[in-house]
């Protein structure tokens, strides 16, 4: 699989996938969203600007099958001291999920990140989303904390930490 560092030009398709993989209701939705639990958008262009600008080494890359075709997954790596790298923003398009490409996009983020020097990753996730934690348990990550809330709207749901 092929990762390529996201362009600004790449932000408005990153952003509508990043939403419609994690708050996407009805048909479209992804066997992962977190409607219920959290509403409205997880993403607009200036939150991505924000996040991007205030960690500079931040690496958001992109998948597509063909150069121009249509972006089918995206992710976010930030290298942290000694190695330690966080991983976020992990998106697929929905109706492609039965593709085994969270998967496929996970290992190649992986790769990328070891690449670099990784040698731990680690991101947060909600508490009460059992079947993404246990997704990632079947990658190889480990609940390691229970922490406090992930962010600001997340209705005070403690997150928790998994590491790879």
């Amino acid at each position: 699989m092929l990762l390529k560092p996201a362009i600004e030009a790449d932000y408005p398709e990153i952003i509508d996938l990043v939403n419609v993989a994690f708050r996407a209701t009805g048909p479209s939705a992804s066997w992962n969203v977190e409607a219920g639990v959290i509403e409205g958008q997880r993403i607009n262009d200036s939150l991505l600007r924000e996040d991007l600008a205030k960690n500079p080494p931040a690496h958001l890359l992109i998948h597509r099958d063909e150069p121009n075709g249509i972006l089918l997954g995206t992710v976010r790596l930030d290298p942290a001291k000694d190695g330690v790298w966080h991983l976020a923003l992990l998106s697929v398009k929905p109706d492609l999920q039965n593709r085994q490409l969270g998967r496929t996009l996970l290992a190649a983020a992986e790769k990328f990140a070891q690449e670099r020097g990784a040698h731990r990753i680690h991101m947060t996730a909600l508490n009460v989303r059992d079947t993404l934690i246990a997704w990632y348990e079947r990658r190889g990550y480990k609940s390691m904390s229970t922490m406090g809330r992930s962010c600001p709207e997340a209705n005070r749901q403690p997150s928790v930490r998994l590491v790879l």
